[in-house]
């Protein structure tokens, strides 16, 4: 519950970086036509349908249950619904996997935070994406500069609460996990980020930080989608409001034409 408080299957291939018809640009880059998902007699999403322009953070929300991780996961590649359509611009997609969502300059950052718990910071925040040095025989992984990098994106989303990036993430704190999955999303651009539940288990200052951090995201033209309970967050940075009510596009709202109340309202379904 929100809350008031602080077309074609592709190659499985991960890319160094997004392709070049990733490249940011106006107008629509993601949209959903009548999405829908069961799980056995269950209705998951039932016709949703939306979509995010260039530079545009819509956020999803709705109750426990509504549909919501359900609808990222169909658009990250995860989840194949059993109808609907998928566009990223302009072009009708079967993404059937993250690897395929990538290639098309999806990231997701999920509320789990995925992380490799035998793997320190720097190897999680490059995992399948590493970086080397020297070519042929000698050609080796870079870790001074994969190190680098990963302090200097730590740096960028104003975490001090990592010491040593060296260090298993399995021994570090769910807002420390946390963080470092935000982290992995800022390394490369991607056209569309989405983002599920992404302060999940932070505290308000990290909070803060990646609500900062989506604002630049957008500034630089990413699309974003975020899911989020927390009602101040939603109206620190987003554009368009959808809300998801029983599996079900309940209201879309305008943030500067809406109040927190209307869309608390439309989350219990009395829109």
């Amino acid at each position: 519950m929100l809350n008031g408080g602080p077309g074609r299957r592709l190659v499985r291939r991960r890319p160094a970086s997004p392709p070049p018809d990733a490249a940011l640009g106006g107008g629509e880059v993601l949209r959903v036509v009548d999405v829908t998902k069961w799980y056995g007699g269950v209705q998951a999403l039932d016709r949703v349908s939306m979509s995010v322009d260039s530079g545009e953070v819509v956020a999803l929300v709705g109750d426990n249950g509504a549909g919501k991780s359900t609808l990222v996961n169909v658009i990250a590649g995860i989840i194949t619904p059993d109808e609907g359509e998928l566009y990223v611009r302009g072009e009708r997609l079967a993404i059937r996997s993250t690897d395929d969502a990538a290639l098309h300059g999806i990231r997701t950052v999920h509320q789990e935070h995925t992380l490799a718990d035998n793997l320190d910071v720097v190897e999680n925040l490059f995992l399948g994406r590493e970086m080397y040095r020297g070519v042929g025989p000698l050609r080796r992984v870079d870790f001074a500069a994969m190190q680098k990098r990963t302090w200097a994106a730590l740096s960028d989303l104003g975490i001090s609460t990592i010491s040593d990036v060296r260090a298993s993430v399995a021994m570090m704190s769910g807002g420390q996990r946390q963080t470092i999955a935000v982290a992995r999303a800022t390394l490369e651009t991607y056209p569309i980020v989405l983002l599920d539940e992404p302060t999940a288990g932070l505290g308000v200052a990290e909070c803060q930080r990646v609500m900062e951090l989506v604002l630049r995201l957008k500034g630089q033209g990413t699309a974003i989608v975020i899911v989020s309970q927390n009602i101040e967050e939603i109206f620190e940075v987003a554009d368009r409001i959808v809300v998801l009510h029983l599996g079900k596009v309940g209201a879309v709202f305008r943030r500067a034409e809406t109040t927190p109340e209307a869309v608390l309202g439309a989350v219990m379904g009395m829109a």
